[in-house]
């Protein structure tokens, strides 16, 4: 476990070095410049002079593979650089916004997945009524994009009924979990339509298992089966769907946090690429890629404690 662990760490190390890479150089390359933000008005309106001293203070004509390893060794030694358009410390910018995307990612994949999940066993055990009724509903579901279910909760949820508020992150922690819930259902519904198609069909293969049909015969109750015969070995499917779903949360959080004015580091992200502020978006995209491969990193390592198959198999 351990040796598989630390394979595993240096694997995901590896791919964010060379995305962050990939990045900078795209960077790098991208029409438009920095100065403008970084002098506050616009390189039409300063002097040569001017230009050349904002280039050499931050670097800009050095080579970029001096560049990178600039970024590399600060950013090692927790240094990100300043926003070009704020002057604040890329980190604590970064930090102040990584909360609440964090907590809107936590919400909406718990919502997702767990009704989803109910969903699904409902659907495999319910007769086939039942059955085809959530299956109309997985359709709908997954047939709504993000920013069409954010219009339709605003408008039903915040402006009919004033159960929720429509915009902002809110002020400490209640009151800010409380802005999160409308945000985490339009993230989260599409999320719980894919689960239930997953979990209805791990479940109805699993049903039909030998020792499942044992536990039936035997007249084990329905409820007692699925719990220690059925769901266990139907997680398999059902978490590594979930591990890409939810790692793929992060990026699509960036829709929700513009329609609901919320401030996580996809609304940053869209602001410093509007900026052309590239520290940030240089951390904030390497802080979306880290937290995918750690979502990924969590779903290798959650297969063994599910299944010990696994374990044997790797050994």
């Amino acid at each position: 476990m351990l040796r598989t662990t630390v394979i595993r760490l240096a694997s995901a190390a590896a791919t964010l070095l060379a995305a962050s890479f990939l990045i900078f150089v795209a960077l790098h390359y991208s029409p438009g410049s920095s100065v403008a933000f970084i002098l506050g008005g616009g390189e039409n309106n300063a002097t040569p002079e001017q230009i050349a001293l904002v280039e050499a203070q931050y670097g800009l004509n050095d080579p970029l593979l001096l560049r990178y390893a600039r970024w590399i060794a600060h950013a090692a030694s927790g240094d990100w650089g300043q926003s070009y358009s704020t002057r604040e410390k890329v980190l604590d910018l970064v930090g102040s916004r990584l909360t609440t995307t964090l907590g809107l990612v936590a919400m909406s994949a718990s919502f997702g997945i767990l009704t989803g999940m109910a969903l699904g066993v409902l659907a495999a055990v319910g007769g086939v009524a039942i059955g085809t009724l959530i299956t109309l509903l997985t359709t709908v579901v997954l047939a709504t994009p993000g920013f069409v279910a954010s219009i339709v909760l605003i408008a039903v949820f915040a402006v009919q009924l004033r159960w929720f508020p429509a915009l902002g992150s809110g002020e400490g922690f209640w009151d800010g979990l409380f802005h999160l819930v409308l945000p985490a259902l339009a993230l989260g519904i599409s999320t719980s339509g894919v689960i239930a198609r997953i979990t209805r069909v791990a479940v109805e293969d699993e049903m039909h298992r030998e020792h499942v049909q044992t536990a039936v015969i035997r007249g084990v109750p329905t409820p007692l089966i699925l719990l220690r015969h059925v769901l266990r070995n139907a997680l398999i499917p059902i978490v590594t769907v979930a591990g890409i779903i939810v790692a793929a949360l992060v990026a699509g959080a960036v829709i929700i946090e513009i329609a609901f004015n919320l401030n996580g580091i996809g609304t940053l992200l869209v602001s410093a690429v509007q900026q052309k502020d590239m520290p940030v978006v240089q951390a904030v995209s390497t802080v979306i890629i880290g937290i995918y491969l750690l979502i990924n990193l969590s779903v290798d390592l959650l297969y063994v404690a599910i299944d010990p198959r696994v374990r044997l198999e790797s050994r």
